[in-house]
């Protein structure tokens, strides 16, 4: 298969696969410092894409649970599958890292104060790194979220540092800032700016533009979707599709 052919096809997988999450955080690269609520739970089914230079990756489908088990304290876990397919190479396709996390809100958010919360992530190595599907090693993530709403108006932001110690991989810092609005009762847009350093000995620091948003068809039922490019540094078309689902005590 051409490279144009291979590049139209991973661009358009992910919309014609079931596909993460919003209200804040995901479907951006922003996260958000919000834990779901005492007893409840989200569940979500998504697909992303990262196009750059040298790789093709998609996540199709993974999935995404979410659970709040205290107050101000969120549990948290991803299982994907995944796709690679490297500008040298044959592409793969196969199981890949599992995601662990905990979301912890110290402080609430007031009239005039944002909420802020820490959200540890760490990363599995269940994937083949020798088929691209995974790291290789045990990494992580320390990212800190602060948020502040007015009025139909959202924004929320911070950033953190990775830890990565794995073969051809690098320690780097990252940081977003995004801005969403409630268009009416069903529909929220937003954007974002996302940076982030150096992941890998070949690679390079970039800025990314995303726009995307979020669609209710019930209170408990969503579509969420992004797409993006980077602004600065290594190129890279990103793109999010997924649907969102939540259930509990409230």
């Amino acid at each position: 298969m051409s490279s144009s052919f291979k590049t139209f096809f991973s661009a358009i997988i992910p919309l014609f696969l079931i596909a993460n999450q919003m209200h804040a955080g995901p479907p951006f690269l922003t996260d958000d410092p919000e834990p779901v609520p005492y007893q409840n739970y989200e569940a979500y089914i998504f697909s992303t894409l990262d196009h750059s230079a040298g790789n093709t990756s998609i996540q199709a489908p993974a999935f995404e649970f979410n659970m709040g088990v205290i107050t101000n304290l969120q549990l948290h876990m991803v299982m994907p599958l995944a796709y690679s397919s490297p500008s040298v190479g044959n592409s793969t396709y196969g199981f890949s890292d599992i995601e662990l996390g905990a979301k912890f809100r110290f402080v609430e958010e007031t009239e005039h104060f944002p909420q802020i919360a820490i959200f540890p992530l760490l990363e599995l190595p269940t994937g083949n790194a020798s088929r691209g599907l995974g790291n290789g090693e045990t990494w992580g993530k320390i990212p800190l979220w602060l948020q502040k709403s007015w009025g139909p108006w959202t924004t929320y932001g911070g950033g953190g540092y990775t830890l990565n110690q794995a073969m051809g991989q690098r320690d780097y810092p990252f940081g977003g800032m995004l801005l969403q609005r409630d268009i009416n009762e069903r529909l929220t847009l937003g954007g974002e700016i996302f940076a982030q350093g150096r992941a890998s000995d070949d690679g390079h620091a970039f800025t990314v533009f995303n726009l995307g948003g979020m669609y209710k068809f019930t209170p408990n039922f969503s579509l969420l979707f992004t797409g993006g490019h980077t602004l600065t540094g290594e190129r890279h078309f990103i793109g999010y599709l997924g649907f969102y689902w939540t259930w509990g005590r409230n």
